[in-house]
């Protein structure tokens, strides 16, 4: 049996998809991953999802949106995909020794955030450890808080925390910032945001809730306890696919390059929608919307080939 749409991934973008597809007529099948949800399964308050005027917690809202795509028919496989062959139709989807064959494949398989591996950050993830500023930033008005990183990325991320903290300080383990010279000088510049240089956070303190770090001079070794209400880790994201390396054109970080305006990848009947695609934007509504576009474009493309 040959499915009309396979889905790998079981985000907000894939489970979006497959309500539009299964809504579709498409009878949808997705592969939805051991870690089934994405990363709003380790988000503990979201409060910027419409629809929900008092706030969800991150598993309910996931929990919600799978049970409307199985309403509409979606078959759901909990299992990761082990291997693709996207050089023709249809297209070969791997599940282990399970082998299934899509006519058309919507990926959202999602971009993981690079943590920091230290002791403590884990633990307290979702209790004042984010790698989101614009989901968790609200939260902590008033506080004082962290940011690691020295890109771009964390220059955004400490710039928008001023909004809400009293201070901010980014911890960075060179002695200047990586960031673009326009972004870096507004973070130097900006009355609420000190810079901790040639330093790294070696601990994340806290019982139940962040309440400081440890921060390690990379020069001398040495090791200094550092108050804090938050710590935002801001160096980088790892998109998803590996499994697709060589058979999609990504890009050079490896996200996945899409046709401007639409979800369509450089193979015709395979689109990309959510945080594998973007790296731009990365919200949970965003990728949705992505999610609803690739159903679309997968069902027009399947009407458009009879």
């Amino acid at each position: 049996m040959t499915e009309k749409v396979v889905i790998i991934g079981s985000g907000p973008a894939g489970l979006t998809a497959a309500i539009y597809a299964a809504r579709a007529g498409l009878e949808p099948l997705m592969v939805e991953g051991m870690e089934r949800g994405g990363q709003l399964m380790i988000t503990t308050d979201v409060e910027n999802y419409p629809g929900f005027p008092d706030g969800i917690m991150g598993p309910d809202l996931m929990e919600q949106i799978r049970k409307q795509a199985e309403r509409f028919g979606t078959r759901i496989i909990s299992s990761n995909v082990t291997d693709v062959d996207l050089s023709e139709r249809p297209f070969t989807v791997r599940v282990g020794s399970d082998e299934y064959r899509a006519e058309t494949v919507i990926i959202s398989t999602g971009a993981s955030a690079r943590w920091l591996g230290v002791p403590g950050e884990e633990k307290l993830r979702g209790f004042g450890v984010s790698a989101c500023a614009t989901c968790d930033g609200f939260f902590f008005r008033d506080k004082e808080l962290v940011v690691v990183g020295g890109g771009d990325s964390a220059m955004e991320e400490a710039l928008f925390l001023t909004k809400f903290a009293s201070k901010v300080t980014v911890v960075h383990r060179r002695d200047s910032f990586r960031a673009s010279t326009i972004m870096a000088e507004r973070v130097l510049n900006h009355p609420k945001i000190d810079v901790v240089w040639n330093s790294v956070v070696d601990e994340v303190v806290g019982d139940g809730v962040v309440t400081g770090v440890v921060l390690r001079d990379v020069e001398t070794d040495a090791t200094t306890p550092f108050s804090t209400d938050g710590v935002f880790v801001a160096i980088g994201h790892t998109p998803n696919t590996k499994v697709f390396s060589g058979q999609l054109e990504l890009d050079g970080a490896g996200y996945i390059l899409t046709e401007p305006g639409t979800t369509r990848t450089s193979v015709p009947g395979v689109y990309a929608a959510g945080d594998v695609a973007d790296k731009v934007y990365r919200q949970a509504v965003t990728a949705a919307g992505m999610g609803c576009q690739a159903a679309l474009d997968a069902e027009r493309f399947l009407d458009h080939m009879g």
